[in-house]
């Protein structure tokens, strides 16, 4: 099964190959290389649609793609669907300084990582488009800790463990990941579309 994955971010494909393949062998997932949509969706949902229509639209694959971010409650749900930009910018460093200095004072640090994942198949009539949710509760550490990941990694402690998601191995992380409910919950569309 070939399915074109909606990014130009190669840990994302490589950490998306590593979920999917468990519950799909043989799964080939390929880098999408065509345009960058534009981002301007309100909701993670609206988000991964967007990308998975144009990467379905450009390659005529069936497309999955995911949009995702920290929401951290004392910040009012920031940085949400701007976490890729929190700071002005493009920059992961950037984006997740910037939240620790917002919470800098702040004892009440619950904050969950959602993630939405899209399929979009062009080959059906109409064109077949499905989200899953996944979602990843926490809190935000007053430090940055580990090496592993990206993004938000390194300051987002996962609920029931001691250790920022930045320092759990990638299987352990892709065991509970929000990416992986997600896209677990999507492998189990695509296995029924395409066994």
């Amino acid at each position: 099964m070939r399915v074109v994955v909606a990014t130009h971010n190669a840990h994302k494909v490589a950490e998306l190959q590593r979920i999917l393949e468990q519950q799909l062998p043989g799964i080939q997932l390929e880098a999408y290389d065509g345009p960058a949509p534009v981002e301007d969706g309100g909701t993670f949902a609206a988000n991964a649609l967007i990308k998975a229509r144009a990467a379905a639209a450009h390659t005529g694959l069936p497309a999955i793609a995911d949009d995702s971010g920290v929401s951290v409650e004392a910040l009012g749900g920031e940085p949400g669907v701007d976490s890729a930009h929190y700071s002005g910018r493009r920059d992961d460093r950037a984006n997740l300084r910037l939240v620790l200095t917002n919470l800098a004072d702040e004892k009440h640090r619950v904050a969950a990582f959602t993630c939405a994942a899209a399929l979009v198949d062009p080959g059906d009539d109409p064109v077949f488009e499905h989200v899953e949710l996944g979602v990843w509760p926490g809190t935000i550490a007053r430090a940055e800790a580990g090496v592993g990941g990206f993004g938000y990694d390194p300051i987002f402690v996962p609920e029931g463990h001691e250790v920022t998601s930045a320092e759990l191995t990638a299987d352990e992380k892709n065991a509970i990941s929000h990416r992986a409910r997600a896209f677990t919950a999507l492998a189990a569309v695509l296995r029924n579309r395409y066994r």
